[in-house]
């Protein structure tokens, strides 16, 4: 059934129960205007939203009661009579719902005699041919609607009428808000009931209690799955006003932008939706404002003159990605980065090293605007900077994607509930805390496969072959230090940032009810809230955003000083990363850590030659290799390192003996290299190190290609 029908249904139910309460009312208070009103206003709803829906029988019909209802609001005299013959037509319009329900169309009938007889009751006065116009343009009305009779019986015994069939408007209640939440709060507690007694449980190796608790778990979990759905909503409730902002923002900004919504009948629970709405509305203002250009500019290049905005929503597992896409201009990263390194917010250098996706990235910064002058609708720095740390407060993530001159798409990760929440259960420092599940990505246990490496005093974890930063959270809660040995690293993503926390040991996972943290220490900021585990035991929830922000004061601080502009040495730069690795001599070598795809460690029977020239399959492609002397060494007896390099759709991969460390320096060549694929040579932890050129090798592979 159109979900339009069922909504109208249900309504209209609920109207005519109450149209009839109101009706005996006002017959014994006929001078109550309240009452009159409340009747004349519900009648004359169901007449509009007949007529929105095509319904024309019961359009009829209640323009006809309504006309009657208008008399008595008008002054005239209420008679027990006119009261019945509004009765009757309440009575006929529940008859032809009851039909319209079962047949998801108007039944066939003829309303002419109760429409002649509101009309008389309307117009006493009118003139005896007003009145038999009236009624002949009444009966041609229902001879056009249908020639069958109206009469209840005949609806009831129609073949789709069966007793057994269910009313619509029977299936929804309308509850309170308040009620529902009471609900979850309740269904909270009862989780936390069963973690406790599934505790008890896990004690003791045989007990007559394990298939009742067994089956108490089950049923507790489908309470809490139908308690959660009726807290759901579509995301198209967030998508409402939407439209009326893109239409005032194409008038004001002087552009044609249209606008395009799919999966709008995605759920999520209430909270979240409500946390969601002013980012979906900012994020649609800046394509309007920043993304979309004049119709001018698109058809200067090649575009229709009408911008289009898309937002798009769908569920995968826990969670729910919204996309907010636009087919405009795209991030020009060269204003960015000009912007950012204006606004103090990066150094030439440090955006020298970062990736086109770091670049996009600089948007969300607090203060970054590249508007040239501020407006009310943007210019002033804040509205991105708002949006990333609302999303990530409640758990969620935001992207961006951007190709210049084709537009670009923010891609949001949102959970789908924030009220029982999976977590998994940490130890450190002898404590047991929460962790949620949803920001935790995998777990690795420190040992021979696994160690802790440090950069300048700065933990880091290789897995496989890239470097992950780390924090202690012993060290984060102030507890004390971690040894590290034995530990474990729980790999976490917020938003766009992954690292490591570095805990004791690790239990189980449970799901867990968020408590809110007492007034006395809220101010606590490292955690999110608290929750009472299975055997009983209350544990403070950490919050992984926050562990995030104490990593990036941390790894700041790490950071060699940048000196003052007056000081500074000609030449020389802010400190980077180096991967510093032998090949070919033993003169160590370095390229910038930040250049490097990956680290590969390949079998040397991948290795092939061609016309002298190396080559190896790298995901579905063959690349070619170079090495650093005439005749590379391939490693038979283990496996043989190769540095990735991509760019612009192509990889290379340089052949190196081995890979020695990672060292921060600043980038400052002493001496000019003397050959081809080399920079010079700079000071690397006090070892004059060769710096590679890599984009000569990528010119070499570009050279083969086009020989090809």
């Amino acid at each position: 059934m159109d979900e339009l029908l069922r909504e109208f249904l249900t309504e209209t139910a609920e109207s005519l129960d109450h149209v009839d309460a109101q009706l005996v009312r006002f017959e014994r208070e006929p001078n109550n205007g309240q009452v009159l009103s409340s009747i004349f206003r519900l009648i004359h709803t169901i007449k509009g939203t007949c007529g929105f829906l095509g319904l024309s029988r019961l359009e009829a019909l209640t323009h006809a009661a309504e006309t009657l209802l208008g008399k008595f609001r008008d002054g005239d005299a209420v008679t027990g009579e006119a009261v019945s013959l509004i009765l009757a037509a309440i009575d006929r319009i529940k008859t032809i719902i009851d039909g319209l329900e079962k047949l998801q169309r108007e039944p066939p009938g003829d309303d002419a005699d109760l429409i002649t007889r509101l009309t008389r009751a309307a117009d006493r006065r009118r003139s005896r041919k007003s009145r038999s116009g009236g009624t002949a343009a009444a009966e041609r009305r229902s001879q056009q609607i249908a020639a069958e009779p109206g009469d209840p019986a005949v609806i009831r015994n129609l073949p789709e009428f069966g007793e057994g069939a269910a009313r619509i408007a029977s299936q929804s209640i309308r509850v309170s808000i308040d009620t529902l939440d009471q609900l979850m709060t309740i269904v909270s507690e009862l989780v936390l009931t069963r973690n406790q007694l599934l505790e008890v449980l896990r004690r003791q190796d045989d007990s007559e209690f394990n298939i009742p608790l067994q089956r108490l778990s089950t049923v507790t979990t489908q309470v809490q799955h139908e308690v959660m759905k009726t807290r759901m909503q579509p995301i198209g409730n967030a998508w409402q006003k939407l439209p009326r902002i893109v239409r005032d923002l194409s008038a004001e900004l002087g552009k044609d932008i249209g606008l395009e919504m799919d999966g709008a009948e995605t759920e999520l629970d209430r909270q979240v939706l409500e946390l969601v709405k002013d980012p979906l509305t900012h994020l649609v203002r800046n394509c309007a404002d920043h993304g979309i250009e004049s119709p001018a500019e698109r058809s200067a290049a090649g575009k229709p003159p009408r911008g289009t905005i898309r937002l798009s929503a769908s569920r995968q597992g826990g969670h729910v990605v919204i996309e907010i896409a636009d087919d405009g201009r795209g991030l020009d990263a060269a204003r960015i980065t000009a912007k950012a390194v204006e606004a103090g917010l990066a150094t030439e250098s440090e955006i020298a090293t970062k990736s086109q996706t770091d670049i996009n990235n600089l948007i969300f910064a607090p203060g970054f605007s590249t508007a040239s002058e501020v407006t009310s609708i943007s210019g002033r720095g804040v509205g991105m900077d708002v949006v990333r740390s609302n999303i990530e407060q409640i758990g969620g993530s935001v992207d961006v994607n951007s190709d210049l001159g084709c537009g670009t798409s923010f891609v949001i990760k949102i959970p789908l509930t924030l009220a029982i929440v999976p977590a998994l259960i940490i130890e450190v420092a002898g404590e047991r805390f929460a962790f949620p599940r949803l920001s935790v990505l995998e777990l690795v246990r420190i040992g021979s496969d696994h160690r802790i490496e440090r950069i300048k005093s700065a933990p880091v974890l290789r897995l496989r072959q890239k470097l992950l930063p780390l924090i202690d959270v012993k060290d984060a809660l102030r507890l004390g230090t971690n040894n590290a040995a034995g530990a474990f690293v729980v790999v976490v993503q917020t938003g766009n940032q992954l690292f490591g926390a570095i805990v004791d040991n690790l239990f189980h996972t449970e799901e867990i009810v968020i408590k809110p943290m007492s007034s006395k220490l809220r101010h606590i900021g490292i955690f999110s809230g608290m929750t009472i585990l299975g055997d009983g035991s209350v544990t403070l929830v950490i919050d992984p955003n926050v562990l995030a922000q104490s990593l990036a004061r941390a790894r700041s601080r790490t950071k060699v000083p940048t000196d003052t502009a007056e000081e500074k040495p000609i030449g020389r730069q802010d400190a980077v990363s180096f991967l510093t690795f032998r090949a070919g001599s033993e003169r160590p070598k370095a390229v910038p850590l930040s250049i490097i795809s990956r680290i590969e460690e390949v079998d040397y029977r991948k290795i092939e030659v061609t016309d002298g020239q190396y080559i190896m399959q790298y995901r579905g492609e063959l690349i070619p290799l170079f090495g650093f002397d005439r005749q590379p060494r391939i490693k038979k007896e283990a496996a043989q390192p190769v540095l990735v390099f991509s760019e612009q759709g192509r990889s290379i991969g340089l052949l190196v003996d081995e890979i020695l460390d990672i060292a921060e320096e600043p980038f400052d060549v002493k001496i000019a290299g003397e050959g081809p694929g080399a920079l010079g040579y700079a000071l690397i932890d006090g070892v004059t190190t060769e710096i590679i050129d890599v984009g000569f090798y990528l010119k070499r592979s570009g050279s083969l290609g086009r020989a090809a």
